[in-house]
């Protein structure tokens, strides 16, 4: 994506949509719906008469942490992201400081050994940079009560600057979202299906439109960072997997809802080209140049010029159809980020 398109700050949804007048639903956001070069105006609600019976939905059941949580490093206050749990029981965290009009903004990361005191008497202390690419993410190793009674009870959704206010969990989670028996979640919301209302799952249904669902915890991303995904944990059921292959053997579209179900249902593709069932961690980075394997069309969110989402956008819908639709958003004034509009690629 070209470097030369800015979005103004303006464009950024400060609040969700259901807050912005009397009787908006979540599915009241536009969408921007791009076919090759082509490219139309809709709002989400319309999205049943643009699929097809046989069509397939690939959605993330993530459920949202509360991974905001104030602590001090020696006099400093900082705040503590929870990212994503370690097998080996470390968590990778990013520490920021307050912005003093309620969010955060970026600080240096580490040095190794530095401490924050937690509320609840949890002791945090940095010991290695997650990637050789940035010190942005820490492993840490957390003493005292469980991370995931910490976020339950100190916890806060994590959001930046260009939202207005503190919003409470629920606003960030999806109508897919289940809870895990092991307190994993996504540090931010998987925010490509927040525009779905039961309503509206039920009317896919009764057209025909199936769902598969997915896993994948999304870490911390960072407003200001434009870096590519650090490994994540992620889950394609064996259920999924079928229908995946299904959809495609019978020529139904399959189309992931987020670049989270993308990174997921490409991370379980063989090399003859059938989803199995898989879980563990990916790392797997869509780029053009790698392309998707099984993924014909993307539901997502309008993201920066410079973030490496907009790789994975390319590779499903080219870059030309790209930089053409994101003009057209700007142009049309479609608002940005979790809480704004979406973009429909289809092939």
């Amino acid at each position: 994506m070209t470097s030369a398109l800015r979005v103004p700050a303006v464009l950024s949804a400060r609040v969700p949509v259901e807050q912005r007048g009397p009787g908006l639903e979540r599915d009241a956001v536009r969408m921007l719906v791009s076919r090759g070069a082509e490219v139309a105006h809709h709002t989400f609600t319309e999205l049943p008469l643009l699929l097809r019976a046989g069509d397939l939905l690939v959605v993330n059941t993530s459920a949202t942490l509360a991974a905001a949580v104030d602590g001090w490093s020696g006099h400093a206050r900082v705040v503590v992201h929870f990212s994503t749990r370690g097998d080996d029981g470390r968590w990778a965290v990013e520490l920021r400081e307050p912005d003093g009009r309620g969010t955060t903004r970026a600080r240096a990361g580490g040095p190794a050994g530095t401490e924050v005191c937690l509320p609840g008497g949890v002791r945090l202390v940095l010991e290695e940079p997650l990637s050789g690419r940035s010190e942005r993410l820490w492993w840490a190793r957390v003493s005292g009560p469980e991370v995931p009674g910490l976020l339950r009870e100190h916890g806060r959704p994590i959001r930046y600057a260009y939202t207005e206010r503190d919003q409470p969990l629920s606003v960030y989670q999806t109508v897919f979202a289940l809870p895990s028996a092991d307190g994993a979640g996504s540090a931010e919301m998987p925010s490509a299906a927040r525009p779905f209302t039961a309503r509206l799952v039920a009317e896919l249904v009764s057209r025909g439109v199936q769902f598969a669902p997915v896993t994948l915890h999304t870490g911390v991303a960072s407003a200001e960072a434009h870096e590519p995904p650090c490994a994540e944990r992620f889950v394609v059921p064996g259920a999924s997997a079928r229908l995946i292959n299904a959809a495609k053997a019978g020529g139904g579209r399959v189309v992931a809802v987020g670049t989270t179900a993308v990174r997921a249902v490409e991370s379980a593709v063989g090399s003859d080209g059938a989803v199995r069932a898989r879980a563990g961690w990916t790392d797997l980075v869509v780029t053009p140049e790698r392309g998707v394997r099984v993924v014909d069309g993307l539901l997502t969110g309008l993201h920066e010029p410079e973030a490496s989402h907009l790789l994975m956008l390319e590779a499903v819908a080219g870059r030309v159809a790209v930089e053409r639709a994101y003009r057209a958003a700007l142009q049309h004034r479609y608002q940005w980020h979790e809480f704004g509009d979406v973009h429909l690629v289809l092939p």
